[in-house]
């Protein structure tokens, strides 16, 4: 029982950990023009737009590049992620409990 609580508390801890890592990973992509910053928690740190898509004219394709170029970044960042969480990861070392 006490091997378990202490297994869950170290799982808590390394994923505590992983989080933080992950937090710290920057992706900056651009497309279209665009710039575009994310961190590890998702969350846009900043975004340049050209000058010249910001007439009123370009409104839907302004709109369009910008959730391309957002979609592209997390879907990069997704990846970058699911890298760092996996390297230095055998498989096999999982031991889920019930699952043996």
């Amino acid at each position: 029982m006490f091997n378990k609580i202490k297994h869950l508390k170290d799982l808590r801890s390394q994923a505590k950990k992983l989080q933080d890592e992950l937090s710290q990973e920057i992706i900056e992509n651009e497309k279209h023009g665009i710039t575009l910053k994310m961190n590890g928690n998702q969350e846009i740190l900043g975004i340049t737009l050209p000058e010249d898509q910001l007439s009123p004219d370009n409104k839907t394709s302004l709109e369009k590049n910008i959730k391309d170029i957002f979609e592209d970044t997390l879907k990069k960042l997704q990846r970058k992620m699911a890298e760092k969480m996996m390297k230095g990861k055998d498989i096999s070392d999982i031991n889920i409990p019930g699952l043996e």
